[in-house]
């Protein structure tokens, strides 16, 4: 059974794409996070929302790591030091949003 997860994508104020994702993000529904990712990552540089994941397992890095220097993040203070731990806050923005 999947892990219920959410994705929208829209444009911030600035015009740049956003992903917003809602829920957990594990092995079960990671490759439709990759995807969303992949889609919005065609145009360049984009944003993925993190605010709302309760949870994040190495599956849902990894696919954030695919996306690597492209790719801003916001994250809330509890998320925020593991995507510093497991380094993807040397390779991209990570806010607290």
């Amino acid at each position: 059974m999947a892990t219920p997860l959410e994705l929208s994508t829209g444009r911030g104020p600035d015009g740049i794409p956003v992903v917003n994702a809602v829920g957990e993000i594990d092995m079960s529904n990671a490759e439709v996070f990759r995807a969303a990712l992949a889609a919005a990552a065609d145009g360049g540089e984009f944003v993925v929302d993190l605010t709302r994941v309760e949870y994040l397992d190495s599956a849902g890095i990894h696919a954030l790591y695919a996306v690597g220097p492209r790719v801003r993040l916001i994250a809330t203070a509890l998320l925020s030091p593991v995507l510093d731990i497991c380094g993807l806050s040397g390779i991209t923005s990570v806010r607290e949003g």
